[in-house]
C-alpha cells in the first residue's frame, strides 16, 4: 500500500465512512490536534524519568488513537466500526493522579513551566491537550461529540499537570512559583 494517494491534493480528505471534507474543517483540526498531542505523549514516554510510566503513557496514546477514530468518523455513521471510550478510561487517569498527588507537596502557588527539558515537554503536552479540548468543545457546538471524549481530554490535561509536578519531584528540580507583580 502506498502512503500517498493524491486524493488530498485539492485540499480535501475523507472521514471514516467516505465523506470528503476540507482539510481546514474544524473536525480535521480537532483530530489533528489530538494526533499532535499523541506525538507529545510519545516524547514524554521516551524520557528516562518516565521509565516506570511507559505502560501508562502507552495506554494514554491508545486512548488518544480511539479519540482520533471517534472524531474522524462522520456523525451518525453506524457502519464504521471504531473503538470506544468508557468511564474506566477516565477512572484510570483519576487513579494515577490520586497516586501522584499522595506523594506531592500541596500546591501553594501557580507553577511556571520548566526546570528540566522533560518537564517542559510535559507542559507542552498539557497545553496541546487543552487546545484539543477547546477544539472538541467547539466541534460539539456544531455537531454532537461523544461527551466522554471531552471528559477524557479534560482529565488528561489535569493528569499531565500532575505528571509535570511528579517529574519535577523525581528529577529533584525546584518548582518555580509565579509571583505576580502588583
Amino acid at each position: 500500500m502506498k502512503i500517498y494517494t493524491k486524493t488530498g491534493d485539492q485540499g480535501t480528505t475523507s472521514l471514516f465512512g467516505g465523506t470528503r471534507v476540507s482539510k481546514a474543517d474544524l473536525r480535521i483540526d480537532t483530530y489533528g490536534t489530538v494526533d499532535e498531542l499523541n506525538s507529545y505523549i510519545g516524547l514524554l514516554r521516551d524520557q528516562p524519568v518516565n521509565t516506570n510510566r511507559k505502560a501508562d503513557l502507552l495506554e494514554v496514546q491508545d486512548r488518544l488513537f480511539t479519540i482520533g477514530s471517534i472524531l474522524a468518523t462522520e456523525p451518525g455513521n453506524q457502519k464504521v466500526k471504531i473503538p470506544h471510550l468508557s468511564e474506566d478510561d477516565i477512572s484510570f487517569l483519576e487513579n494515577r493522579m490520586d497516586e501522584m498527588d499522595a506523594s506531592l507537596p500541596p500546591m501553594r502557588f501557580f507553577v511556571l513551566p520548566g526546570g528540566d527539558q522533560s518537564i517542559s515537554f510535559c507542559h507542552i503536552a498539557r497545553t496541546v491537550c487543552r487546545r484539543a479540548e477547546r477544539l472538541t468543545i467547539a466541534l460539539n457546538a456544531q455537531e454532537a461529540v461523544d461527551s466522554l471524549v471531552i471528559k477524557y481530554l479534560n482529565r488528561l490535561s489535569d493528569y499531565l499537570f500532575m505528571l509535570s509536578r511528579k517529574m519535577t519531584q523525581e528529577l529533584n528540580v525546584e518548582e518555580s512559583p509565579w509571583k505576580p507583580r502588583m
